[in-house]
């Protein structure tokens, strides 16, 4: 079970550092830096934690597009599932 807890909090941890991100892109966006300019920033402060360059080109095109939130938009298909002790 302590696999199972740390990999939650990895995964936590994860998906924090990648809202993180997205808001700092949006940041960038802007000030008028460019998608590669906002990338290397990103790989100079998160390192092999950043983002992908295709995923700042993304974030940029959504708001060049007029979206100004960073959250996922909803999905179709199958909820995500939770996996807690009780359900492994």
């Amino acid at each position: 079970m302590r696999a199972t807890t740390n990999l939650k909090s990895d995964c936590e941890k994860a998906h924090h550092c990648e809202m993180e991100q997205r808001v700092n892109i949006k940041f960038c966006f802007k000030l008028g830096k460019t998608a590669t300019k906002t990338h290397e920033m990103l790989v100079k402060v998160y390192g092999v934690d950043a983002v992908s360059k295709k995923c700042v080109f993304e974030g940029f095109k959504r708001f060049r597009d007029g979206k100004e939130d960073v959250k996922d938009e909803p999905r179709s298909g199958r909820p995500p599932i939770n996996t807690t002790p009780d359900n492994i």
